[in-house]
C-alpha cells in the first residue's frame, strides 16, 4: 500500500557536504529536507535498487548506470550511495542504489537510508519501481527482505544474480524456478559483471511503469482514493503494513519504532512463508552433501592460524608490488613528463618575456611551485593505481569479507568484532572514507572507537615518504623495510585499541558477529577497471588541491628571506640557502623536540609540518627544503638512492651521531603514527566532537613521539 503524501516534514540535522546541485539521491528528496538547494524533484520514475549485503546489487548497478553513475552522500547522513540517470525509450529514469540490508527494520545508518527510501519514510519520496536483488547461491537469505518488499506494495522487479555460480556448485534451478516463488512479479537473470541480463532488466522494469500507471489511471477515473492498490500480489498469510501507520497520523509516514513494532509482528509469518519456498525450491533439484570448492577454500582462509599467515602474505605482496611494479610509470610521470612541462614553460617564458624571465621569481613558483605540485599528483597514479587493482581483486573474488572473520578474534581483544576490521581495511587505502563507514556499526561506542583507530592505519599517502626513505637507507631490502611498516600499523592499532579498551572505553561489551559470505568469483576485467578508475580519480581529486596548495605554500615561505645571506643579496625568490628563509626558520625552532628521536635536523621537521596538512607533500617539501631542484629528473626510487636520499642520509647522519637507519625507521614511525592529515581530523570532528578531534591530534602526536624514540634508541644500540 502506498504511504500518503507528506504535509510536515522532520529537518534533517546534520549536513552531507555542501554540494549545491541536485544530483542521484537527492532527486528523491523534498527540496525541504535538504541542504542541497530548493530546485523541484525531476519528475522522473525513481528506481531503487535494494537487497542484501554481498549479493551483487551494486555491481549489477554499475553495469546498468555504467559511467552515469556517481558517488555521493545521502542527505544528512555520511553513507555513500550511487546514483545516476538513464534514458530508456523516450523516458529518463532516476536510479539509487541503497547500501545493503537483511531488512527494512533498520540497525545501523545504512540500512536506515535503504529503509527510508524504500519505505518513502523521512521525506523520502516513493519510488515508482523497486529492483530487488537476489543472490541464487543462497536464496534463502534474500527471502526474507523481498517479503517485506512485496508487502510496500510498490512495483516490483526481481533481480537474480550469481545463478551460474550457483550452478557450478552443484544446483540445478532455473529463472523459472525462482520467478515461480512469487507468481506475477517478474524474475530476471543477471550478471552484473558482464552485463548479461540488463536490457531484459531494463524492459521489465518499463513493463511495471505501466502496469503501475495503468493502474493510477484507472483509479482516477472511477474512484476518488488516492492511493493505488498493490502491483504485485501479496504472498499468502502475509499482510502488508497495517493501514494504521500511515492513515492514524495525518501528515506524516510511519515511525522508525512503529516499522520495528510491523517487523516483529509479522516475522514468525515470514519464517514460515520463507521456510515453504525453500522447502519448494529444494524439491526441485538433487540434494548435494560433498561440500562445494567454496567450503574446501574457507576451511584453509578462514582456519584461525593459516588464515592471518595468508592474509599477512596478500598485504605483502600488495605493498611489494606497490614499490616494485609502479617504478617504469614513475620514471615517466616524474622525469619524462615533467621535462616536457618544464621545457614548454621555459619557451613561453623565453618568447613573451626573453631569457632573462628564467632567473625571475614568477618563473621559480610556476615551475618550483604549481607545476612539482602538480606533476608530484601524477607520481601517485602508478602505486596507487597498483594497490587498488590488487585490493580491488581481492575484494571482487570474495576473499576481503572473510578478513573480517579471520580478524575478528582479534578485534574482539580490543572491545571490538570482526566488522570493525573492515573499516580499519578501508583506512589503508584512505582515512576519510574509513570514518565514513564507522557508521555502519551498531553500536556509538564502537563506531568511536574505530574511529580513533583508523588515524593508526598506514594510508596510501605515507606510501611515498616510506618508498625514499627505504631506498635511501636500507637498499635492497626496502621491500621488507615498507612491509614492517604496514605490520607496524596493525601492531598499533592493537596496543591502542587494547590501552583504550582497558581505560576509555572499559564499558564496550561486544556483540554477536554475523555475516554472510560472498561466494568466490572471478573478478571481470571491465568492473575491475570500472572500480580502479573510480577510485583513482576520487584519490586525485581529493589530494590534488592540497597537495598543489602547500607545494606553493611551501614555495612562498622558503622564498621570503629572513637575512640577507652570505652574499648579502637575498631577496624575494632568490634566497642562498632554504635555512635562511622564513620556512627555514619556522623549521629550526621546532626541530631540538625530535633530538631524542634522533633526527634534530630543520629539514625532517620543516616535513613533518607539512606532513601534518597531507602526508602527499612530504617528500616534494623536503626536496624543497634542501633547494634541490632536479630532483624532478629522478624518479621516486631514484630519489632515495640519488641526491634527495643523499641529502637526507648526511643530515640524518650529523643529528643522530651516525645512526642514520635508526633515525630514519624512527621518522618513518612517527610519519606512521602522527596525525594522517587535517581533513580526517575534520571529519573525526564532524562526526563525533572537537573534543574527540582533539584527543585524535594528540594521541597521534604522543604515540608518535614515544614510538620514535623507542625506536631510535633501541635502534642505534644494536
Amino acid at each position: 500500500m502506498e504511504h500518503a503524501e507528506h504535509t510536515e516534514h522532520a529537518e534533517h540535522s546534520e549536513h552531507s557536504g555542501g554540494h549545491h546541485h541536485r544530483r542521484g539521491l537527492a532527486v528523491l528528496l523534498p527540496s525541504q529536507h535538504h541542504h542541497m538547494g530548493h530546485e523541484a524533484p525531476s519528475g522522473n520514475p525513481r528506481i531503487v535498487f535494494m537487497g542484501n549485503p554481498n549479493v551483487g546489487k551494486s555491481t549489477l548497478f554499475n553495469a546498468v548506470l555504467g559511467a552515469n553513475a556517481t558517488v555521493m552522500n545521502a542527505p544528512g547522513t555520511t553513507v555513500l550511495v550511487e546514483s545516476g540517470a538513464l534514458r530508456h525509450g523516450e523516458a529518463t529514469w532516476d536510479f539509487i542504489d541503497t547500501p545493503g540490508t537483511a531488512s527494512l527494520d533498520a540497525i545501523s545508518p545504512d540500512e536506515q537510508v535503504s529503509s527510508e527510501a524504500a519505505m518513502a519514510r523521512n521525506g523520502y519520496p516513493q519510488p515508482n519501481v523497486i529492483v530487488a536483488v537476489m543472490d541464487a547461491t543462497s536464496p534463502s537469505k534474500s527471502l526474507y527482505l523481498l517479503s517485506q518488499l512485496i508487502d510496500l506494495g510498490r512495483p516490483l522487479v526481481v533481480a537474480v544474480s550469481m545463478l551460474d555460480l550457483a550452478k557450478r556448485q552443484g544446483s540445478t534451478l532455473e529463472i523459472d524456478d525462482f520467478a515461480a516463488l512469487v507468481p506475477g512479479v517478474p524474475f530476471i537473470q543477471v550478471d552484473g559483471r558482464t552485463g548479461k541480463g540488463k536490457t531484459e532488466l531494463l524492459d521489465a522494469i518499463d513493463r511495471q511503469l505501466s502496469a503501475a500507471q495503468a493502474i493510477q489511471t484507472t483509479q482516477s477515473a472511477h474512484t476518488t482514493q488516492t492511493l493505488a492498490q498493490p502491483v504485485p500480489p501479496q504472498p499468502a498469510q502475509l499482510q502488508p503494513i497495517p493501514p494504521v501507520t500511515t492513515a492514524a497520523i495525518p501528515g506524516r509516514e510511519a515511525t522508525q519504532d512503529e516499522v520495528s513494532a510491523w517487523a516483529q509482528q509479522t516475522s514468525d509469518e515470514r519464517f514460515a512463508w520463507i521456510a515453504g519456498k525453500v522447502t519448494e525450491l529444494n524439491r526441485k533439484q538433487p540434494a548435494v552433501d560433498k561440500p562445494t570448492f567454496s567450503d574446501k577454500l574457507d576451511r584453509l582462509l578462514l582456519h584461525p592460524i593459516a588464515g592471518i599467515v595468508i592474509f599477512l602474505a596478500a598485504m605483502y605482496a600488495v605493498f611489494e608490488a606497490t614499490t616494485t611494479l609502479a617504478g617504469p610509470l614513475i620514471d615517466w610521470f616524474d622525469v619524462t613528463f615533467r621535462q616536457w612541462l618544464t621545457d614548454g614553460i621555459d619557451w613561453v617564458f623565453t618568447l613573451v618575456a626573453g631569457k632573462e624571465a628564467l632567473a625571475g621569481w614568477f618563473h621559480g613558483l610556476i615551475v618550483d611551485g604549481l607545476l612539482d605540485g602538480f606533476v608530484t599528483v601524477l607520481t601517485f597514479i602508478p602505486p596507487m593505481g597498483i594497490m587498488f587493482i590488487i585490493l580491488s581483486l581481492l575484494e571482487d573474488s570474495g576473499y576481503l569479507a572473510r578478513a573480517a572473520f579471520v580478524m575478528d578474534k582479534a578485534m574482539r581483544a580490543i572491545g571490538l568484532d570482526g566488522r570493525a576490521f573492515l573499516p580499519l581495511v578501508v583506512g589503508f587505502g584512505c582515512n576519510l572514507p574509513a570514518l565514513a563507514s564507522t557508521r555502519t556499526l551498531p553500536d556509538s561506542r564502537q563506531r568511536l572507537l574505530t574511529g580513533l583507530l583508523i588515524p593508526f592505519t598506514s594510508c596510501s599517502a605515507r606510501l611515498s615518504v616510506y618508498i625514499v626513505l627505504a631506498y635511501a637507507f636500507f637498499g635492497r631490502y626496502a621491500g621488507l623495510a615498507i612491509f614492517l611498516m604496514y605490520v607496524a600499523s596493525i601492531v598499533i592499532i592493537l596496543a591502542v585499541g587494547l590501552a583504550l579498551r582497558k581505560t576509555q572505553f572499559r564499558d564496550l561489551h561486544t556483540q554477536p558477529f554475523a555475516m554472510g559470505l560472498p561466494p568466490y568469483q572471478m573478478p571481470k576485467v571491465l568492473q575491475l577497471g570500472k572500480s580502479v578508475a573510480l577510485r583513482l580519480w576520487a584519490f586525485i581529486t581529493g589530494a590534488s588541491s592540497i597537495i598543489i596548495t602547500m607545494i606553493v605554500i611551501v614555495w612562498l615561505l622558503s622564498a621570503m628571506p629572513i637575512s640577507a645571506g652570505a652574499a648579502g643579496n637575498n631577496t624575494f625568490g632568490h634566497v642562498d640557502e632554504v635555512e635562511n628563509s622564513l620556512y627555514g626558520a619556522v623549521a629550526s625552532g621546532v626541530a631540538p623536540v625530535f633530538e631524542p628521536a634522533g633526527f634534530n635536523d630543520w629539514h625532517a621537521s620543516a616535513a613533518l609540518i607539512t606532513g601534518f596538512v597531507a602526508k602527499e607533500v612530504v617528500v616534494g617539501s623536503m626536496a624543497q627544503s634542501y633547494a634541490i631542484h632536479d630532483s624532478g629528473n629522478e624518479s621516486e626510487q631514484q630519489q632515495g638512492t640519488g641526491t634527495l636520499g643523499q641529502a637526507v642520509r648526511a643530515s640524518f647522519e650529523r643529528s643522530s651521531g651516525g645512526h642514520a637507519s635508526a633515525a630514519a625507521a624512527a621518522f618513518m614511525i612517527f610519519v606512521l603514527a602522527y596525525t594522517p592529515c587535517l581533513a580526517t581530523i575534520a571529519e573525526i570532528r564532524r562526526q563525533y566532537s572537537g573534543k574527540i578531534a582533539l584527543q585524535s591530534v594528540g594521541m597521534g602526536l604522543v604515540v608518535a613521539y614515544i614510538l620514535a624514540i623507542a625506536v631510535f634508541q633501541i635502534g642505534r644500540l644494536l
